[in-house]
């Protein structure tokens, strides 16, 4: 039984002092709910400051990025070895990371090997565009991504997957429950083929795209969805707690 996994991704947003207010806005109802992994993701100026804030409960933390290498003249980068004693899982090859930063699949890979390495866990964020969804290779790109993202990598339960199709991604205009489920079951056979079928079973696959609280309970529904990385309703103390708390009564009745 995979355990459900609510990640939040604040991407560019909040500065101390806002991350604290944040925080404390949600960290006793998010720590009251059991049942689900409940992971913040804040910018990395307030990754220390979030660590003590969630101290002594159940919300555990997660980076944005990840640079390769350990050290080095890589200016504005972060290394592994300074995620290692704040969090436990990195976002990797989100598709704002392909498309503005020019991160390739050989690059994506680097890291989550890195992560591995360390010790962390990976969240690899795979994707199509809208271009690529409306002329029929949403099956072509998925596959692409996950192989590469996984290659030369053994086989790892600890692994998430996070499928954000680029078109849904803060355009408020989410994929179905049903669209979601089918591709996300894509890359749970792509896994399978590319490991086997008890590591690909243990691997939990999210959606990531427009989720809010009104449709969290649509993609939770599904059989291979196994949670979500929210993107703009993270920054929003109620609406995370209710995507969290929905969660975790849906999946409790399955």
């Amino acid at each position: 039984m995979r355990k459900p996994l609510i990640a939040g991704n604040w991407k560019m947003n909040t500065n101390v002092d806002e991350a604290i207010s944040l925080v404390r806005a949600m960290v006793s109802e998010l720590d009251k709910i059991a049942g689900v992994e409940k992971v913040l993701c804040p910018p990395f100026i307030s990754l220390a400051t979030v660590k003590e804030l969630v101290k002594n409960t159940s919300i555990q933390l997660g980076a944005q990025n990840m640079h390769f290498e350990d050290r080095g003249a890589y200016t504005g980068e972060i290394s592994p070895l300074m995620l290692v004693n704040l969090c436990q899982f990195v976002i990797l090859g989100h598709s704002e990371r392909r498309q503005y930063f020019a991160e390739t699949d050989d690059v994506i890979n680097k890291k989550v090997k890195k992560v591995i390495e360390f010790g962390l866990n990976p969240i690899l964020c795979v994707g199509e565009s809208l271009e690529d969804n409306e002329s029929g290779r949403t099956e072509q790109i998925i596959a692409r991504q996950v192989k590469a993202g996984l290659s030369g990598i053994k086989p790892a339960g600890q692994m998430v997957v996070a499928y954000e199709p680029v078109w849904a991604i803060g355009s408020g205009r989410a994929a179905t429950g049903k669209q979601a489920n089918s591709t996300i079951s894509l890359i749970r056979s792509t896994i399978a083929g590319f490991w086997d079928n008890n590591t690909a079973q243990a691997v939990r696959i999210l959606y990531g795209g427009s989720v809010t609280s009104s449709n969290i309970a649509e993609f939770i529904a599904q059989p291979e969805i196994d949670g979500a990385l929210v993107g703009g309703a993270s920054l929003k103390a109620n609406e995370f707690v209710g995507i969290v708390s929905q969660t975790a009564s849906l999946k409790s009745t399955r």
